[in-house]
């Protein structure tokens, strides 16, 4: 398909660069990604006898235009990311006298506007988990039952928690015991880079979480296999008494989406999304969603403000001097 080899260089400045990204608590899929990119990278320089912290403009076009073949323009800016990432550090750390890629015009993705659901879209997910804590055929198994409530409470405290406090999946599956606490109406996550955040929860959220945890979070627990394991601290469980993981919770999330109607594409982090949205569509500043979505770039931020005409036109309509007057007839 290209000319760029998938196997990874062995100069030991990349592992050098991979193990910087190790201490920055970069996810194991982004050391992936960065270790192929830069690899095929470094193989495609050296193979065409160019030393790396010195490639020419001719190079650096030469190796565009390989690294662009048959691949999406998604992968394409995936790879430069990572590969001016990489020379980044090499200028920090004195490997390189700079960024030969400064001067490159690459392509670059559009800007695309994040899905969001409104209010009442929210509300048919919850509406479906209401009906599955009502339907319950008379004359069940009462081990059956108590199943079925605990499934459906866990369900609707997944769902309040994950809009209330705009949580990625990843932080849900992994919010434990010690994380929450109900009273003060707070639950602490470990987001990107290991940076620890607190998401607020609202009266619904904590109400279908202490509905959980009383309720519905020991009857799960009691169907864990006996191990010599310790029982797990997750706040969220499976069926078996596990803690839910990622997949599990994608799992769930799409079912309640599909029964409720929604349209399909819309994920967890579309509750997220959303979360945002309706945050500054309630007159939020800026950088208090910023703080509570855990973004460290107020720009990263910004796209939320696109995605909200109406407050946008509401805002023209107080403040500019002409908006407010009747159109001539």
């Amino acid at each position: 398909m290209s000319g760029v080899s998938a196997a990874p260089a062995t100069d030991p400045n990349l592992a050098r660069f991979l193990r910087s990204l190790a201490a920055r608590d970069a996810s194991p899929h982004t050391q992936r990604a960065y270790r192929t990119a830069v690899g095929a990278y470094l193989d495609w320089l050296a193979a065409h006898g160019t030393d790396w912290r010195t490639p020419t403009r001719s190079d650096l076009r030469t190796y565009l235009g390989v690294v662009g073949e048959g691949r999406a323009r998604s992968t394409v800016a995936q790879r430069l990311a990572a590969i001016r990432s990489f020379h980044r550090w090499a200028t920090r750390n004195d490997l390189a006298p700079g960024d030969p890629w400064g001067s490159i015009a690459t392509p670059r993705l559009p800007r695309r506007l994040p899905r969001v659901l409104e209010v009442e879209q929210v509300g048919a997910m919850l509406a479906v988990v209401d009906g599955d804590l009502d339907d319950l055929a008379p004359g069940t198994d009462p081990e059956r039952a108590a199943l079925h409530l605990a499934l459906a409470l866990r369900d609707r405290a997944l769902v309040e928690t994950a809009y209330a406090a705009g949580l990625r999946i990843s932080e849900l599956a992994a919010a434990n015991l010690a994380s929450l606490d109900l009273r003060r109406g707070e639950i602490r996550v470990l987001g990107k880079g290991r940076k620890e955040r607190v998401g607020l929860l609202g009266r619904p959220a904590r109400a279908a979480l202490a509905a959980y945890l009383e309720d519905g979070r020991p009857v799960l627990l009691e169907r864990r296999h006996e191990t010599v394991d310790a029982p797990p601290v997750e706040i969220f469980l499976n069926h078996l008494g596990g803690a839910l993981g990622v997949r599990g919770l994608r799992y769930r999330f799409d079912r309640l989406c599909m029964r409720a109607g929604l349209p399909v594409g819309v994920s967890p982090h579309t509750l997220r999304h959303s979360f945002a949205t309706h945050l500054l569509d309630g007159g939020a500043d800026l950088r208090v969603v910023q703080e509570l979505l855990g973004h460290e770039s107020l720009a990263t931020t910004q796209v939320y403000t696109h995605v909200s005409p109406g407050r946008l036109q509401a805002a023209y309509r107080e403040a500019h001097p002409r908006a407010r007057r009747d159109p001539v007839p």
